[in-house]
């Protein structure tokens, strides 16, 4: 008998396993691009906000040096119920910001002419950027235009005071206002312990000033630790942005869950944390005792 072939077709595509199977080796690829992609970005915007918050002190120190010591204030008087200008007591006109932000309309929370161009700091670092970490993406609607809020920025309360005041506050009487530059030197406010500025949460921030409630620091009782209406942000990944009196800037990460409290509009509420380690840093990063 004549010997036979039979012919094999040739395969034309994958199988649908192998398909399957490519499919998923490209989704894990993405996944993990994805997340290199996001950590980088998370980093980006830590170095950015930290070169937001060095520009901004170089311009707190330079005002002082061109203001024969003096710091500008932290915030306007608390005793004075007038919002920005117009109306403002004399003394506001030396606080770093008139602004009292929340998620209204109001012209201070989007334009930088109604009040961020016109406080003492501005002349020295005239970019509006630096006030207003990278990640914070909070807006305000305006006429049904949806506009960015400009400040993340907040002053801490004991570099400056309410218009050198410490606003009657029980807790800050022992406590330093610091109202020129060489009170912080020395143990009194040893300047890379003591910070200028931080990024305030963006459903807390209000006025210019961030104030730690010193209830419980000197001499130290962690029961009687807590917080005031003002609360830090925490958008690098559980990490706040700050800036210290000797130029300096960092990253610290929250350790608390407490710390950070599930999101909550303008809640005016204090609120107790005792053996809150974070509270603590806080307290030892604000003042001294008199």
């Amino acid at each position: 008998m004549k010997n036979s072939r039979m012919s094999v077709p040739a395969r034309s595509g994958f199988t649908l396993v192998e398909l399957l199977v490519v499919m998923t080796i490209i989704a894990v690829l993405a996944a993990m691009l994805m997340a290199t992609l996001g950590k980088a970005k998370l980093k980006a915007q830590g170095i950015h906000c930290l070169n937001n918050h060095r520009q901004l002190t170089v311009a707190w120190r330079m005002y002082a040096e061109d203001s024969h010591d003096a710091l500008v204030y932290a915030s306007d008087d608390p005793g004075d119920p007038t919002l920005p200008p117009p109306g403002y007591a004399v003394l506001d006109q030396y606080a770093w910001t008139l602004s009292h932000m929340n998620l209204t309309s109001a012209r201070w929370n989007w334009d930088i002419n109604y009040d961020m161009i016109l406080r003492p700091l501005w002349p020295y670092a005239k970019n509006a950027g630096i006030y207003k970490c990278p990640a914070d993406h909070s807006t305000v609607n305006v006429g049904g235009a949806i506009k960015p809020r400009i400040r993340t920025m907040a002053m801490n309360c004991y570099v400056g005071g309410f218009d050198g005041t410490d606003g009657h506050w029980p807790f800050a009487a022992p406590y330093w206002i610091y109202s020129k530059i060489s009170h912080l030197s020395g143990s009194a406010g040893p300047p890379d312990k003591i910070f200028v500025f931080l990024d305030e949460r963006d459903d807390r921030i209000n006025w210019g000033n961030f104030m730690a409630d010193m209830t419980g620091y000197d001499p130290m009782q962690p029961a009687l630790w807590g917080f005031t209406e003002d609360l830090p942000g925490y958008y690098h990944n559980r990490a706040c942005g700050f800036s210290f009196a000797d130029g300096h800037s960092e990253l610290h990460k929250w350790r608390d869950p407490r710390t950070i409290p599930a999101y909550d509009p303008y809640n005016q509420s204090p609120t107790n944390s005792a053996r809150n380690q974070d509270v603590y840093w806080l307290q030892d990063h604000s003042t001294r005792r008199k």
